[in-house]
């Protein structure tokens, strides 16, 4: 039976897929969700924290094109904290320990009372094309959906299999039926996949830990939430972390019985993400380590239920006991759940356009883990985009592309469909050639005026980012033009002095009545873009000039191996990825430099 519905339809809730049915919300579509479990939906099935090294900016940016993650973490957040403060401004990351069920319930409801959004309990089993073109899905039970626009946020769930020790089981994650049939679906319409892992820690019983033998780990002082709505009255808890070392004996115990890891027996084909091992990982890379730093994070306000940060694993549910109680402070520890590792399958993401879009399939989008991505962030930012392509696409509207010069969006997509993800794909401030302008306190002056061209930008959030904005303007403009003989013995533009370093704006705003009804973070931007003014100046011209081959567009005809005098290595990648841009082209591992200059001639003959 034919059920006619909305026109764009969503495969999964997670963290993908809800900023993508929002983002269709706001810009006046009708959007529909279609999951496993409604109830699992905005769930945190790992880590009980949002933002991170690199992660807060993209959770800023987010903020910033008008989705939830930041609102939701500011709403639910129980520690705040700006990581890499002893280097510069432009790498420091916040991050929100959060409390994960207040999280989910935020979510559920703001999912819920959206009149645009209809939820259905079901599974996607396979999808029908028409011309090239999505047009229905079909259900487990036999249901059939039609639809224009299909985004696929599968997460971990596509073939999903757990593994603890010897011992191995279907799921999508803990306690959770796994995705069956999307995949083959997709193998079916041509499409390559992969196969991936990840990994969680055990969850402990907090009365069980002897907390007097373990280091505090506090939050800020003073708090900054992610989202700019979030400015007035935000006063969140401030409920510290803690923090213990693996020694010796948890390593020799580990040695002793790593043949029983699911992933040193030979058990999982998957690849591990790098940037994130688990324990046994890292006594094995790291060998010469005498202990590696476990956080021990509260999953929601008072809770009973401990998340071991830093101790991912595969080992029996025993041995992670054993190795544990190896440290002074968990010698009595109980457990609620043992770590795990989870298989899944992806589809490498140079089958896609920078729209997310995939090349092969039009109307057909894959947000998130599925693109061989991990964190929570990673696939908000992709699912915030597919659909906002999504609903452009729908409305005839011009296709919402970010740079690697405007944003960490623009980075983690362009890395995505031009380089070659064999791994589980993290976000780095190092990746970020321009980080000094992509700093977090820029997001919405790079981002909220395209935000609200696109309709994805409520009123509230209006007048607050125009209020931000002047205040910066006015902020600069009085340090420009005031002198002070406070900070020195001659009077010079306060200007100089934030230069100098010989007084903060906090001081300065002390000093300086005129600037007492300013909000903190306009005079830290303000403070910020003085201080590395002549930096960003020289990173604002290479940005034009990086912009410059970037808006050289690669007609899709062209056809490479007809450019016989390119390297046959050249022409092969430039066929697999069918880059968009010269400039894209020029970030293709194996594309030499003289083939681009091959290529820029192609261009102008194909016009």
């Amino acid at each position: 039976m034919m059920f006619k519905t909305n026109p764009i339809i969503i495969a999964g809730g997670g963290h993908a897929g809800i900023e993508a049915a929002l983002a269709i919300s706001r810009m006046g579509n009708k959007v529909t969700i279609i999951t496993l479990d409604p109830k699992s939906i905005g769930r945190m099935s790992c880590n009980p924290a949002i933002g991170g090294l690199a992660k807060g900016h993209i959770v800023k940016e987010i903020d910033a094109l008008g989705g939830i993650m930041g609102v939701a973490a500011d709403y639910a957040g129980i520690q705040f904290k700006t990581l890499n403060k002893s280097k510069g401004r432009a790498v420091w990351s916040p991050r929100a320990q959060v409390d994960k069920l207040k999280y989910t319930q935020f979510i559920q409801k703001t999912i819920t009372n959206d009149k645009n959004i209809t939820v259905i309990g079901g599974e996607i089993v396979d999808f029908s094309v028409s011309n090239c073109k999505v047009s229905s899905v079909t259900l487990k039970n036999n249901d059939i959906y039609s639809c224009h626009s299909l985004i696929i946020t599968a997460g971990t769930f596509l073939n999903g299999l757990i593994h603890i020790g010897t011992r191995k089981f279907r799921a999508g994650r803990m306690g959770e039926k796994p995705a069956i049939g999307l995949t083959e679906s997709l193998i079916n319409k041509e499409f390559s996949v992969g196969r991936l892992k990840t990994g969680t820690p055990p969850r402990l019983l907090k009365k069980s830990i002897d907390w007097e033998k373990t280091q505090l780990a506090p939050g800020d002082e003073t708090p900054t939430p992610f989202s700019i709505n979030s400015t007035q009255g935000f006063n969140p808890v401030n409920e510290p972390c803690h923090i213990v070392d693996t020694n010796l004996n948890v390593h020799k115990y580990l040695k002793e019985n790593l043949q029983k890891s699911a992933m040193f027996s030979g058990q999982i084909g998957g690849v591990g993400p790098r940037y994130c091992p688990s324990i046994e990982d890292k006594i094995i890379r790291f060998a010469s380590r005498d202990s590696h730093q476990l956080f021990l994070e509260p999953e929601w306000t008072n809770s009973d239920q401990i998340y071991v940060n830093g101790f991912s694993t595969s080992m029996p549910e025993s041995i992670q006991k054993m190795a544990l109680r190896q440290v002074p402070a968990l010698k009595n520890v109980e457990f609620i759940r043992p770590g795990y590792a989870i298989e899944y399958d992806y589809f490498p993401s140079s089958q896609l356009k920078s729209t997310l879009e995939t090349k092969s399939i039009n109307g057909l989008y894959l947000a998130g883990q599925i693109n061989g991505t991990s964190g929570y962030e990673e696939a908000a930012a992709q699912g915030l985009i597919a659909g906002i392509n999504a609903c452009s696409t729908q409305k005839g509207l011009d296709h919402f592309v970010l740079r690697r010069s405007n944003s960490y969006i623009g980075v983690l997509i362009d890395d995505l469909i031009t380089k070659t993800i064999d791994e589980p794909y993290r976000m780095f401030t190092s990746r970020a050639e321009h980080r000094l302008s992509l700093r977090p306190d820029t997001a919405s002056l790079r981002l909220t005026d395209l935000g609200i061209k696109w309709g994805l930008i409520k009123d509230k959030q209006i007048s607050k980012f125009i209020q931000f904005k002047n205040e910066v303007c006015e902020v600069k403009n009085f340090l420009k033009k005031t002198k002070s003989d406070l900070y020195s013995e001659s009077k010079e533009p306060l200007q100089k002095t934030i230069l100098k370093n010989t007084a903060t704006i906090t001081q300065i705003q002390n000093n300086h009545t005129e600037l007492s009804d300013f909000n903190s973070l306009s005079l830290f931007t303000a403070e910020t873009d003085l201080k590395y003014q002549g930096y960003v100046d020289i990173e604002n011209r290479r940005i034009l000039q990086f912009n410059k081959i970037e808006n050289i567009k690669i007609p899709q005809k062209i056809n490479y191996s007809k450019l016989t005098s390119m390297s046959a290595e050249s022409i092969i990648k430039l066929e697999m990825v069918r880059p968009e841009t010269l400039g894209q082209a020029t970030r293709i591992a194996g594309v030499r430099a003289s083939d681009i200059s091959i290529l820029s001639i192609a261009i102008k003959q194909n016009k």
